[in-house]
């Protein structure tokens, strides 16, 4: 049985109505990676209760470069290079 899953709004492309999950998935992102475009794309369209619109703004930025310094943190680490 499949159920329907609702996707926030702030997750969804204006124009094109793309799903951010499905462009990460598309690209083949990695974890980390695919965290920051996520959070990159809802910049300044979610919002959330007590909290201005800049912080927010702002928050989702700072959320996206962490998830960026862990990957490239990873790659640095890793055998391959990633």
């Amino acid at each position: 049985m499949n159920k329907k899953i609702d996707v926030p709004n702030y997750y969804i492309g204006l124009v094109y109505g793309y799903e951010a999950r499905k462009v990460i998935e598309d690209w083949k992102l990695s974890y980390n990676v695919g965290t920051a475009t996520s959070y990159l794309l809802r910049c300044g369209k979610k919002t959330e209760e007590g909290m201005d619109n800049n912080a927010k703004h702002i928050e989702d930025i700072e959320k996206a470069i962490n998830h960026l310094k862990f990957e490239v943190e990873w790659l640095k680490n890793s055998p391959n290079g990633g």
